[in-house]
């Protein structure tokens, strides 16, 4: 197994996410349509935006270096 630099890692995990959003749309039309009509309504929906932008200060918390 070779080492991966950061810059790799990262891109192969944006890939990774990339994939399973691709796979889930394809999978599930409805996960598509509720995205589509959360883009048209994203008024209504801002509390959605706010969950994800909250998931990704926890994820990035949770990479953050302990020294």
């Amino acid at each position: 197994m070779t080492m991966r630099t950061p810059q790799q890692r990262q891109r192969i995990r944006l890939a990774v996410a990339g994939g399973v959003l691709l796979l889930l749309f394809l999978l599930f039309p409805p996960f598509l349509a509720f995205a589509e009509m959360a883009a048209r309504e994203l008024r209504y929906l801002w509390w959605l935006i706010l969950l994800f932008a909250l998931g990704g200060w926890f994820i990035w918390l949770s990479n953050k270096k302990i020294p």
